[in-house]
């Protein structure tokens, strides 16, 4: 008995060169996670940097203008805030629900010999080039969407659908990777007090991995805001507000598309050029409200949580 208690203690006992490693290791982690915010800082501070001439030439009233023709010297960044808002909306309003759905189908009521082959497949999508995926749109979805009634194939609700069937893999695989994280016990205690599998679903376990979806949600949306090649492909690029009930159906252009299509043309130091670079601040900025507003409703979450 002595001699094994010996041998177990000297088995689980930490070694001096993995004592001598141990500060090290935490070192070089604590370096890689501020380096990763050293990085962010930097962009931000270049962006800023490069779109001060842009706010000290032009009066901020300017910006407000519903037109976008820098020939004219007229920046107004409305035409451009609202194509990219109103794609947003549309392909999170497609997305999420379906790939919610999606998850809660593979992580609680699929077969596993399913779920298996489905997975996979999910995240060979996330794969494709949004090249390709604009073509196609321009291709195939576009007339398909006029044949259906609209003047033009070349629509924001177009380019919703472009960005729905992109963001859906991340916003799949990482909600059902949420689902699946929460422990058996939750299910088999409701199951034991006498809820149905509907009820332990939506009361149990989407509760449990809220933080998780709600992570997918805000990198689906995030692929959403910040997609450019697809998007410039099947919006028609018209730098105009949507007016009326039909604004889904109507040309609009985005914040990405526009620099995008422009940065290689403009002159080096002029206007326009850091107009531009004020543009990709300000997607900064939204992209940074979305991770914002997403960080405080998880930690409002896990404070009731422990609270309860």
């Amino acid at each position: 008995m002595d001699a094994s208690r010996a041998a177990l203690s000297r088995t689980t006992r930490p070694t001096r060169s993995g004592n001598r490693m141990e500060p090290w290791i935490e070192r070089a982690v604590r370096l890689a996670g501020l380096s990763a915010i050293f990085i962010v800082a930097l962009i931000f501070i270049f962006l800023i940097r490069l779109s001060l001439p842009a706010l000290t030439r032009i009066p901020l009233s300017a910006f407000g203008d519903l037109r976008w023709y820098p020939i004219e010297e007229r920046f107004g960044l409305v035409s451009l805030v609202v194509g990219s808002l109103l794609v947003t909306a549309v392909a999170v309003g497609i997305a999420v629900p379906l790939g919610l759905v999606t998850a809660i189908y593979l992580g609680e009521i699929a077969p596993p010999w399913l779920g298996d082959i489905l997975k996979p497949l999910i995240e060979i999508l996330a794969g494709i080039p949004s090249i390709v995926l604009g073509f196609v749109g321009w291709v195939a979805l576009a007339p398909l969407v006029q044949r259906l009634g609209a003047p033009t194939g070349l629509t924001a609700f177009t380019g919703g659908l472009i960005l729905a069937y992109m963001a859906l893999p991340t916003i799949i695989s990482i909600a059902e990777d949420a689902i699946d994280a929460v422990p058996k016990s939750y299910r088999d205690g409701s199951l034991a007090l006498g809820a149905t599998r509907w009820q332990t679903i939506y009361r149990v376990v989407l509760p449990a991995a809220r933080s998780g979806i709600v992570t997918a949600v805000m990198l689906g949306i995030g692929r959403a805001v910040g997609e450019t090649m697809a998007v410039m492909m099947v919006t028609g690029n018209a730098a105009h507000v949507p007016r009326g009930t039909s604004m889904l159906f109507q040309p609009v252009r985005t914040m990405t598309a526009t620099i995008a299509a422009e940065m290689g043309e403009v002159a080096r130091g002029g206007t326009h050029y850091h107009v531009l670079f004020l543009i990709g601040a300000l997607l900064f900025l939204i992209t940074f409200a979305i991770n914002s507003v997403a960080a405080r409703l998880v930690g409002r979450r896990r404070t009731g949580e422990g609270g309860g």
